[in-house]
């Protein structure tokens, strides 16, 4: 009877899946509970049954159709096979599942955001490489100047008359053909300038969006803990090496959810508190200052460097050796100030290992973007109103050299911050152990290295791909770093926000002070007079005021003339657009707080 009753469920079954459509038929049969034998036979019960009712209804397809379907057949094969083959090329999708099974989701969420920067450096080099470079090589001069290798480091030299600089681009209109299309370099700068950080912008919002939506209105946290036990497992998984994986991050997982169940919360006496709040105080105090001082080198620092620039612009290796003493002396300081936070926050003892990176990323992102600030001050106001015969390609080797000095700080801190201390902490003191992973310090690197890529898009478009090169190479030494030479954190804790506060520090401040930068740098500064797209011009966004005058004289574009005055330039618009969105914003803010409140109920009820 069992047999008759399960035979007869599994034809109810087929039944109930001939009648659906192809696509919730393929959905309906991967979501089954079922071993991959088991879903390609009932795949295959499915397509007898589904033929046969075809033969019965005497609808026999015509040779086309069936051709057609063949041919569709085909394509999704063809499709399946290359998504497995691109699936096989993302080098670091087993890489990111080992390092969540050994070292959890903290230090997990720092390799996820350097992918995430990776794919975003990517895009950026495509969209300028293609919109802005390749139509220069069509009428680029040949470079006289000769390479002598120091130009990787510095960035001067050869490399002044290549498509890395701003300088080099030209401000005339391509045109190969005498009647043919023709390309306007000024427009094309800007507009593809222009609407990246547009991109940029929605990338950044609808990123927040998403991981807010998944770490903070998170279904999973008002689940029972139970379910993680005796539902995770994927019968699926045969091989030996995965099903250890998968145990290791089971357990991993478990061990997070319950510390945050088990997390007490500690009663200090009045004294304890009075002590606790004056480290505090004396430790903000200190980071504060150190930010200050830093800031305060940087800015005389760079003044005198740009002093020595303009008094001997030799192409000798003392010179050349000069340009570098700006970025040396700002990478030494991100370097070894974080280490002092980092001791500062050991010192103030915080109650749970998430205060204290939360406390030193702050820390951090204050020091890291007042140099940033500093820096930007120096090349708006004091090198683009200098006699230099084009400013912005300065500026862009400025950008240069700290991108690669970072990058090089950056390799090294994984020598002596990790390397080291690991022989140490082995063999002269073995108390202290293997160190853990600083995911504070790592994490603001790669924000910091992020917004000098976004500064110096404007005047080094190339820089993207430097970026991207760059960010590839430490997801793999910071990967075989973490795995020789670190241990996993003593306190396991869940981070299940790390990922949204990361792209929301990006955002803010990160992101739209390099918006204010441009911003400045495209209405306000005047272009030099001898280089560039925008030369002769009395600021860069003039291009797009003289390309309107241009259009008033076409009937066919008077649409975009009136788009140009009645919103682009229309403050009403902009008063307009703000309002509507914060009232979206406001009503979104009202559902999110009355699905807590049911979620809140719900819970309650399923407790009962």
């Amino acid at each position: 009877f069992y047999f008759l009753h399960g035979f007869d469920a599994e034809e109810d079954l087929v039944g109930s899946l001939a009648c659906m459509s192809t696509k919730e038929r393929i959905k309906a049969i991967q979501k089954m509970p079922e071993t991959m034998r088991k879903k390609r036979e009932i795949r295959n019960k499915v397509l007898k049954e589904i033929s046969k009712k075809s033969r019965h209804r005497g609808a026999q397809p015509s040779c086309c159709t069936q051709c057609l379907q063949g041919i569709a057949v085909s394509f999704r094969r063809f499709g399946n096979t290359l998504s497995d083959y691109f699936h096989q090329l993302r080098v670091w999708h087993k890489t990111l599942k080992i390092i969540g099974a050994e070292f959890g989701t903290s230090v997990l969420s720092y390799f996820v955001f350097l992918k995430w920067l990776l794919n975003f450096n990517i895009f950026s080099f495509l969209i300028n490489f293609s919109f802005i470079t390749i139509p220069q090589f069509l009428a680029a001069e040949p470079n006289n100047l000769s390479f002598t290798g120091l130009e990787l480091f510095t960035g001067a030299g050869y490399f002044q008359q290549t498509v890395l600089y701003y300088g080099f681009y030209t401000n005339a209109t391509i045109s190969k053909m005498e009647n043919g299309p023709s390309y306007n370099m000024q427009l094309a700068y800007i507009f593809t300038v222009g609407i990246y950080f547009v991109i940029c912008f929605l990338i950044l919002l609808l990123s927040m969006a998403k991981f807010f939506s998944r770490n903070f209105v998170n279904p999973q946290a008002f689940s029972v803990n139970a379910s993680k036990l005796l539902c995770t497992w994927d019968f699926n998984i045969t091989n030996e090496k995965a099903v250890k994986l998968k145990q290791k991050n089971l357990h991993t997982q478990i061990k997070e959810d319950l510390t945050e169940v088990s997390k007490e919360v500690l009663n200090f006496s009045v004294s304890e508190r009075v002590l606790r709040i004056g480290i505090h105080l004396i430790a903000w105090v200190a980071s504060l200052g150190t930010a200050v001082a830093a800031c305060t080198g940087v800015y005389f620092l760079s003044i005198n460097n740009l002093e020595l620039f303009m008094k001997g612009h030799r192409n000798d290796l003392q010179s050349q050796t000069a340009m570098l003493v700006l970025p040396v002396i700002v990478s030494l300081l991100n370097t070894f100030i974080p280490f002092f936070f980092s001791w500062l926050g050991h010192l103030e003892n915080f109650q749970t290992p998430g205060q204290h990176i939360y406390v030193t990323i702050t820390r951090n992102i204050i020091l890291k973007m007042s140099i940033v600030g500093i820096l930007c001050y120096y090349w708006l106001n004091v090198v683009a109103t200098s006699e230099s015969q084009c400013w912005e390609t300065l500026v862009g080797q400025d950008i240069y050299r700290l991108v690669l000095v970072d990058f090089i700080f950056c390799l090294l801190g994984s020598f002596f911050g990790e390397f080291l201390r690991r022989i140490i902490g082995t063999t002269v003191f073995v108390n202290l152990g293997l160190p853990e992973f600083d995911i504070g310090r790592n994490v603001l690197d790669l924000i910091y290295a992020q917004t000098l890529t976004w500064i110096g898009i404007l005047f080094s478009p190339l820089l993207p791909g430097i970026q991207m090169i760059a960010f590839f190479i430490v997801f793999f030494v910071k990967k075989v770093s973490l795995m020789r030479n670190c241990q996993p954190p003593r306190k396991v804790w869940r981070t299940a926000q790390m990922m949204t506060s990361f792209i929301l520090l990006l955002f803010c401040p990160s992101f739209l002070g390099v918006l204010s930068v441009i911003g400045v740098t495209v209405w306000r500064l005047k272009p030099s007079e001898e280089c560039g797209p925008f030369r002769g011009l009395p600021s860069m966004y003039a291009a797009v005021a003289e390309w309107i005058q241009i259009l008033k004289s076409y009937t066919a574009s008077k649409w975009v003339v009136w788009i140009y005055h009645n919103l682009i330039t229309s403050e009403l618009f902009f008063f307009i657009l703000s309002s509507f969105v914060l009232i979206v914003t406001y009503l979104y803010w009202q559902i999110i707080q009355g699905r807590k409140t049911m979620t809140k109920l719900l819970r309650e009820q399923i407790t009962n």
